[in-house]
């Protein structure tokens, strides 16, 4: 996960259920990854291994508790998941995975300037999410015109994002 819940809090004030904010981060991490066309890969840290159930087995060296990390090359368990727990043999993440003989785990770190930005974008939807659509409101003399669909990425304002250029990756 891009950022922690209780990290999160810290930042904002948010009355939502833990997995409802859990739920939308995940939705931020996705619009990021999308618009950069970046995963944010460290791939010297990568083993591979077989999995079965939460477990991933291998030698996970380097990896924590809380660190986010890809599952590719399996077919089955492809997709980001968090560490529960770190063994000398194996690692515990935070879904349940089928049973296959070979996953090639990554570990995934987020720039403190993509986490902030993911903060940002959680505070607009948090703020202005509901009046996406509306092109203005008046109201005795005062008028407001939001975000139109035209200057929105999956649902998420272009300004935000634009501080992610640095990050971006050519498509091929």
């Amino acid at each position: 996960m891009i950022i922690t819940v209780e990290d999160l809090k810290k930042q904002i004030q948010c009355t939502d259920a833990d997995d409802l904010i859990t739920a939308k981060l995940e939705a931020i991490e996705a619009v990021i990854r999308a618009y950069t066309n970046n995963n944010f890969q460290q791939r010297g840290i990568r083993f591979s291994g077989m999995s079965e159930n939460f477990r991933v087995y291998g030698s996970p060296q380097y990896f924590t508790v809380g660190d986010t990390v890809q599952i590719s090359g399996s077919g089955v368990n492809d997709g980001l998941y968090v560490v529960t727990m770190v063994n000398d043999d194996h690692l515990e993440l935070d879904k349940s995975l089928m049973n296959y003989p070979v996953n090639l785990v990554t570990k995934i770190k987020y720039p403190a300037d993509v986490i902030q930005c993911a903060v940002d974008l959680f505070k607009w939807k948090q703020n202005m999410g509901d009046k996406v659509g509306v092109k203005s409101e008046t109201l005795s003399r005062h008028s407001v015109t939001y975000e139109d669909s035209a200057t929105l990425f999956m649902g998420y304002p272009i300004g935000i994002l634009n501080g992610l250029k640095l990050h971006k990756k050519a498509r091929c």
